[in-house]
């Protein structure tokens, strides 16, 4: 049996972090993993801007209930989920994560969860230690092959673990740090890999 693991957002959805910013016009909270790999330090910035600008969970949840998956999404999990076993491990938030879920048909997520006090975002609790990599190894210690697809710095430890890893329209210099990992340029590219 074979499980294919995806990132989140940058695969399936936009980025939520930056859909925030373009609409609060916080330029900070443009910044990613692709700009900040240490996922801690990124976060750790994003609640200290959040903080400043008085941004709360609401108005977050507000912007995400207008994105949508991007083009092609809903049509690749259709085969996929035809192919594999399919699980999203993700560095979202569940309280971000669901309006997104039912827009792609509620795939299996591993995610983290925020800590909220009175509408404010105080903090945040990691599902565990290098979340992506302990995804992929329990799926490995159950006899699964694992195939997994990211965009960026925050799921190398999962490609390095899946017996197939493939970055999915990374940029430049994610590819030029780990280029050990092909390359992706679409979902029907992805689609005949996996084939």
């Amino acid at each position: 049996m074979k499980v294919l693991c995806l990132d989140l957002e940058g695969v399936l959805i936009p980025e939520i972090w930056q859909a925030v910013a373009d609409h609060t016009g916080i330029e900070e909270l443009q910044k990613t993993t692709r700009d900040i790999p240490v996922y801690t330090d990124l976060m750790d910035l994003r609640l200290k801007v959040l903080n400043s600008y008085g941004i709360n969970i609401a108005t977050i949840q507000n912007v995400i209930q207008q994105l949508e998956p991007l083009p092609g999404a809903n049509k690749f999990l259709d085969w996929a989920r035809l192919n594999y076993q399919v699980a999203i491990i993700s560095d979202t938030f569940y309280e971000f994560a669901d309006p997104l879920m039912q827009k792609l048909n509620r795939p299996l997520l591993l995610c983290h969860k925020l800590v909220i006090q009175n509408e404010a975002i105080i903090g945040y609790k990691i599902r565990q230690p290098d979340p992506k990599r302990m995804a992929v190894k329990a799926f490995k210690s159950l006899e699964y092959e694992v195939f997994a697809a990211g965009d960026s710095y925050n799921d190398v430890s999962m490609l390095d673990e899946a017996d197939h890893g493939f970055f999915f329209q990374a940029p430049e210099k994610v590819l030029v740090d780990y280029p050990q990992y092909p390359l992706v340029s679409s979902y029907e590219d992805l689609q005949a890999i996996l084939s």
